[in-house]
């Protein structure tokens, strides 16, 4: 069994969307495995956009002074050993639910060490179109890879597939299966 901790950032904004029911069939599979998992759902956040007041690159602590549920979601971040984003594409990238925390991020960048070097990422993506790149897909998994080889940090999958009505993800079980054995995997990272 396993100790490691996984957050899982739910981009959607309907609660119950495919890319979270992948995302929570991800969770389970890491659960099995004895991971401690915490999942997020962004659209419930008051998450503000980042100002670029560079305050979190003056100040001492090296900190976001936006007051807004990042704050508490900054804790979260610094505890996982694996970050899940989880997202439908929406006008060719990630959700702006997803755009807006990963941005905030920014404030890790003026920390020594950035701690989002030392984390381990996965991504989740579901999209409408069947293709990826028509749909936008291979930009949202370009922003995430560019992302972690920036930061120089691991990912450890990328799972993608296609579902354009809530719930239609149900149905493609050879899809459901590789989310819970992603999970597995994680666990063990």
């Amino acid at each position: 069994m396993t100790n490691t901790k996984i957050l899982i950032l739910k981009g959607s904004p309907r609660e119950k969307g495919n890319s979270a029911i992948l995302a929570e069939r991800v969770a389970e599979g890491a659960r099995l495995m004895g991971a401690e998992v915490d999942s997020i759902y962004l659209h419930a956040m008051d998450i503000r956009a980042c100002d670029a007041c560079e305050a979190c690159h003056e100040n001492e602590d090296g900190l976001c002074i936006i007051q807004d549920d990042m704050q508490d979601l900054y804790s979260k971040i610094d505890q996982a050993d694996v970050i899940v984003i989880a997202s439908p594409v929406y006008w060719f990238t990630v959700s702006a639910q997803t755009k807006l925390c990963v941005d905030r991020w920014y404030a890790y960048s003026g920390k020594t060490p950035n701690i989002l070097k030392q984390k381990i990422f996965s991504l989740i993506l579901v999209y409408g179109d069947s293709d990826p790149y028509s749909s936008g897909g291979i930009n949202a998994i370009r922003f995430f890879e560019d992302m972690c080889r920036y930061l120089g940090a691991p990912i450890a999958g990328i799972l993608y597939g296609s579902a354009d009505e809530a719930g239609d993800i149900l149905k493609q079980e050879a899809l459901l299966g590789k989310a819970f054995q992603l999970g597995k995997k994680l666990a063990s990272v």
